[in-house]
C-alpha cells in the first residue's frame, strides 16, 4: 500500500515537473523569436511592431550587455596597465 503510493505520488511529480519544464522551453522558444539583435532600416518596422515594453527590455538588455562588455574591456586594460607598471619597476630596480 504504502509502496503504491510512493509510486503515484513519484509519477505525478514527474509529471509537474515536465509540464513545468515544457511551458518553459515555450516560452524561450517565443521570446527568442521576437529578439531583435541589431536596429538597422531592415528591420525597422518589426522593431516598430513589438510593444512598449518589449522595446523597453532589448533596450535594457543592449545596455546591460554593454556595461559588461565595458567592464571587460576595462578590466583588461587595468591588469594590462599593472604588468607594465610592474616591468618598468623591476627594470627601474635592475637599473640602480
Amino acid at each position: 500500500m504504502l509502496l503504491n503510493l510512493a509510486i503515484i505520488f513519484l509519477f505525478i511529480f514527474i509529471f509537474f515537473n515536465l509540464r513545468n519544464f515544457l511551458k518553459f522551453q515555450i516560452k524561450q522558444k517565443v521570446l527568442k523569436a521576437k529578439k531583435l539583435t541589431t536596429f538597422n532600416k531592415k528591420n525597422l518596422n518589426d522593431w516598430m511592431n513589438l510593444t512598449k515594453k518589449e522595446r523597453y527590455n532589448l533596450s535594457k538588455q543592449d545596455s546591460v550587455n554593454y556595461m559588461d562588455r565595458r567592464k571587460l574591456l576595462l578590466d583588461e586594460i587595468r591588469n594590462e596597465y599593472k604588468k607594465i607598471s610592474k616591468e618598468n619597476s623591476e627594470e627601474n630596480i635592475k637599473k640602480k
